[in-house]
């Protein structure tokens, strides 16, 4: 296993400043989310295997009742998996790099190579690619691997929302018809929801239509019924079984949409962290509200509390 060395390269957003003799603008302040510490992890399913993650990693294959802990290659900060690459578990981390396991996360190796340093808050696998990863670093942009981790290529710059670039909390591919090739990256943001055919022609709001009306008309005509404005979106989560159904964990509560992220509905009213469904129901729910997990079998009508990990 290869652990993250620390080292003092630049991110490429701070070379950019400098040169123009502006200098490296104070980071924003964090925002409060799924693997920051605490009670709360990073959720995700492996197949039928709940994961939940932070400084270490908890398994469990029975729906909550029993877990199991692994050792983690540095302090997540978000996890990904793919249905069709079972055993496969990606993680972002605090300390930078990507960790990539192909058992689960019994073993683990660390991809840095072409990745700035910074933490890497949020994580992606391509909805019809399990080779093809993609990265969220704060400050810097959205980049991608299309080895499975070995080398990272810049991908697009962070999406500009309110007048100023945002980043990343959360991340999802999405294979809908409506994206240009069928694939949209949706990323939560500190102050709301975008996303970006992979074509990476323009991030873009959520919005009725496809990629290609909302690039000819310009202002497009907004969701019906949007996630609540300004809110950070601290997790995102898709099920391939059913790809237009999303979920989304905000302070305000667990909320679900239908058709791909127009029309949005409260689910649960109490603060969200973490976000996860299952690759072959989109009716299983994992989520952490308040600091516990909880799980749910009908789309969030009800749910029950996983046992104590």
């Amino acid at each position: 296993m290869k652990m993250i060395e620390p080292n003092f390269r630049p991110t490429r957003r701070a070379v950019l400043t400098a040169a123009l003799g502006i200098g490296v603008l104070a980071a924003l302040p964090g925002v409060a989310r799924a693997g920051t510490g605490g009670a709360n992890g990073s959720l995700a399913f492996d197949g039928d295997a709940l994961l939940s993650a932070g400084g270490t990693l908890s398994t469990s294959t029975d729906g909550g009742a029993t877990w199991s802990e692994r050792a983690l290659p540095g302090r997540v900060l978000a996890l990904a998996t793919h249905r069709d690459r079972p055993g496969r578990v990606v993680a972002g981390l605090a300390e930078g790099g990507v960790g990539f396991s192909e058992d689960g996360g019994a073993t683990w190796r660390v991809g840095t190579a072409g990745l700035p340093d910074g933490a890497v808050n949020a994580v992606a696998i391509g909805s019809r690619d399990p080779d093809l990863i993609y990265a969220a670093i704060p400050g810097d942009g959205l980049y991608k691997s299309e080895d499975a981790g070995e080398s990272w290529t810049l991908a697009m710059d962070r999406p500009w929302l309110d007048e100023a670039e945002r980043d990343p909390l959360a991340l999802v591919s999405v294979d809908l018809d409506t994206g240009m090739g069928g694939i949209w990256i949706y990323a939560g943001t500190e102050t709301g929801l975008t996303r970006v055919p992979d074509c990476f022609c323009r991030w873009q709001d959520v919005q009725p239509g496809n990629a290609m009306d909302a690039l000819v008309a310009g202002d497009a005509p907004p969701p019906e019924n949007p996630l609540p404005a300004g809110e950070p979106v601290l997790s995102l989560a898709s099920s391939p079984s059913s790809p237009e159904r999303l979920y989304a964990a905000l302070p305000s509560g667990l909320w679900a949409s239908r058709d791909g992220g127009v029309v949005w509905t409260q689910i649960v009213e109490e603060s969200a962290s973490a976000v996860a469904v299952h690759p072959e129901d989109e009716t299983y729910v994992a989520a952490i509200v308040g600091d516990a997990l909880k799980l749910s079998r009908d789309s969030g009508m009800t749910w029950t509390a996983a046992a104590a990990k």
